[in-house]
């Protein structure tokens, strides 16, 4: 059974910084597409980050120079160092992983950015 678990979220003041990891299970994730979304209240979910199997990376224009997506194969991890942080980046983050699209999805983690 695969399982995502995110870990990380909290509380910060706007500019400060928070890094969020992403823990996989299950399934040997080093060849999967891996990422992060999140959702604002009463938003939708949006694309926040990507990263390849290869390691290339893809940002949302809203953290582009702020935020950095990263993985670790051999732990099954994917993280995400967020910097810069402002209040509109409040929202829950969520994990997500597949072989060709986002298929498998965590939890979610809150995040809070105080002005």
């Amino acid at each position: 059974q695969v399982q995502l678990v995110e870990s990380g979220g909290g509380l910060v003041q706007a500019g400060g910084s928070l890094r969020l990891s992403c823990a996989g299970s299950g399934r040997t994730f080093s060849s999967y597409i891996m990422g992060w979304f999140r959702q604002a209240p009463g938003k939708e979910r949006e694309f926040v980050a990507r990263i390849s199997r290869g390691g290339g990376t893809y940002y949302a224009d809203s953290v582009k120079g702020r935020f950095t997506i990263s993985r670790d194969n051999a732990k099954n991890t994917v993280n995400l160092q967020m910097n810069s942080l402002k209040p509109e980046d409040t929202a829950v983050y969520y994990c997500a992983a597949g072989p060709q699209s986002f298929d498998y999805w965590g939890q979610g983690t809150q995040v809070t950015v105080s002005s």
